[in-house]
């Protein structure tokens, strides 16, 4: 490869390669009651088995759906997909719906969040103690913000081509990854800018905690130039988490540090223990309890088996994908993400991919890439704000500019490869807010508060309200209910099978999960 050549230039001379592509989502959101109040029902029986459900399952309360996609080749079979799985859904909840924002609805005292089941199998087990787990660490008032997750992959020969080296494709792709990540991390704060959509929260949601917020209205807290509070601490700190710094320098250190983690003892988990009253409350008391534990706005994934931990799928066949954690619900679409963004996304993580990516000093931990992602989620808006690039200051408008004239042709290359311009038509949206910040999800959603003289929760439950009565209109064609029926069915006899093929107790399949690191 020659060095000299832009790397959109090289990919520009392989074109077909970025047919490759693939993209998957994975899309949270509450179930409310019509008064937008967490529904304190069962996962809905007609949605199938959370643990074998292909398609519908839940994140940490029983009332958090998580729907999911396959990957696709096109934006439009993948929003596709993520459609008719809403439509299904929406009309199979019996007086409920789905809130479609990312700060929680009215929520119940803590006690009485239900964190999610999976039923008797260990695996099912495995899953609900964990989440136990998550209530001891950090309450479940935390556990109910709900996001949208993005994942991506590009064709295994792109690695080779950029200039990846490595003993096997396994080996360049997980170089090529890890790079894309630590690009990623320097200019992830352009997506909290862009798309981030929670500056606002309902008082409810802090419970009275010590908080920097200002009062937007009796029911409403915020503040002026934030533009994605879910991604902010809103006071609430963790230490074991804070001090753990992961690398994405290379994969073996990343792993060193994973194991670390899921293998160190805490003071204060060491301290609630893992059991209470003769159950189980947490699966170990170590800094992490699994490896997903790990809070983090970008992960590098491998597809597991059952039973198998994520860092052993990493370490024994690589990198496969990325899952990027850190959008917002898009609260104007009823599946909360528009083409206009997973097009976006498209174009900046192959730019992202592409593009030269220095290894990080200071022992893998990029300080300045988190002070400005930090600063931009509290005061992205904030006219005149700068950051740091390169230890020197910078405006956001001036860096932003830059960045969408460096992502501008990896767009062009895959309009080229899609035909149409519908990628540059995504990225001339996106610049447009980079110039007005008016025109931001979040300075939007402030003003039609303002101008419709709405608390947050009652304007999102009347915008989710609406968007359910949308989706339960769009009837299912038969072909696709059939199939609905079929997956929900066939994962009840799969968890069944589970729970049926069980040789071992429970505390017996925790210490083999756990010595299989």
């Amino acid at each position: 490869m020659n060095s000299s050549e832009p790397r959109h230039a090289l990919l520009g001379r392989n074109q077909s390669i970025l047919e490759g592509i693939l993209r998957g989502i994975e899309k949270e959101g509450l179930r409310v009651d019509q008064r937008g109040r967490l529904a304190a029902t069962p996962h809905p029986r007609a949605l199938g088995s959370a643990l074998t459900h292909p398609r519908i399952t839940t994140d940490y309360s029983e009332a958090l759906l998580e729907l999911i996609t396959g990957t696709h080749n096109s934006t439009e079979s993948l929003l596709g997909e993520l459609e008719l799985t809403h439509r299904y859904v929406a009309q199979h909840l019996d007086g409920e719906l789905i809130w479609n924002h990312s700060m929680p609805a009215e929520l119940p005292a803590e006690a009485d969040i239900p964190i999610a089941w999976y039923g008797s199998s260990n695996s099912g087990m495995l899953k609900h103690v964990y989440r136990r787990g998550l209530a001891e660490r950090y309450g479940k008032t935390m556990q109910c913000i709900a996001g949208v997750h993005y994942n991506y992959s590009l064709p295994a020969e792109i690695w080779s081509l950029l200039g990846f080296d490595g003993a096997t494709p396994a080996d360049q792709a997980s170089k090529g990854y890890l790079a894309l990540i630590r690009n990623f991390t320097r200019y992830s704060w352009l997506l909290m800018y862009l798309f981030g959509a929670s500056p606002a929260v309902s008082k409810n949601f802090l419970r009275g905690r010590p908080h920097p917020l200002q009062e937007f209205d009796r029911d409403t807290l915020y503040l002026p130039h934030a533009t994605s509070l879910r991604m902010s601490d809103l006071g609430y700190q963790n230490k074991a988490q804070s001090d753990l710094q992961l690398c994405y320098n290379d994969l073996e250190t990343f792993l060193a540090r994973m194991h670390t983690a899921v293998t160190t003892p805490w003071p204060d988990y060491q301290a609630i223990g893992t059991h209470r009253n003769g159950e189980w409350i947490q699966l170990n008391t170590n800094i992490l309890q699994i490896e997903n534990e790990y809070y983090s706005n970008i992960r590098p994934k491998r597809s597991t088996g059952r039973g198998e931990r994520p860092a052993t799928a990493l370490r024994n066949r690589g990198v496969q994908y990325i899952e990027v954690r850190c959008l917002d619900i898009d609260h104007d679409t009823p599946i909360g993400i528009s083409a206009l963004t997973s097009r976006f996304m498209d174009a900046f993580l192959l730019f992202c991919a592409a593009e030269e990516s220095p290894m990080f000093p200071n022992n893998g931990f990029c300080r300045d890439s988190h002070d400005n992602f930090g600063d931009v989620v509290k005061q992205g808006r904030k006219p005149g704000l700068t950051l740091i690039r390169r230890n020197k200051p910078v405006s956001l408008e001036e860096w932003s500019a830059e960045l969408m004239e460096g992502i501008a042709p990896y767009a062009r290359l895959l309009d080229q490869a899609s035909g149409g311009t519908l990628y540059a038509d995504a990225l001339a949206f996106q610049a447009r807010k980079t110039k007005d910040s008016s025109l931001t999800p979040s300075a939007q959603l402030l003003e039609r508060l303002r101008d419709q003289g709405k608390s947050l929760h009652d304007f999102m439950l009347e915008l989710s309200l609406a968007h359910h009565e949308a989706l339960r209109a769009a009837a299912l064609e038969p072909w696709a209910a059939q199939e609905y029926q079929r997956m929900a069915l066939e994962s009840f006899a799969a968890q069944k099978a589970l729970e049926d093929g069980d040789r071992e107790d429970f505390s017996s399949y925790v210490a083999r999960y756990h010595a299989a690191l």
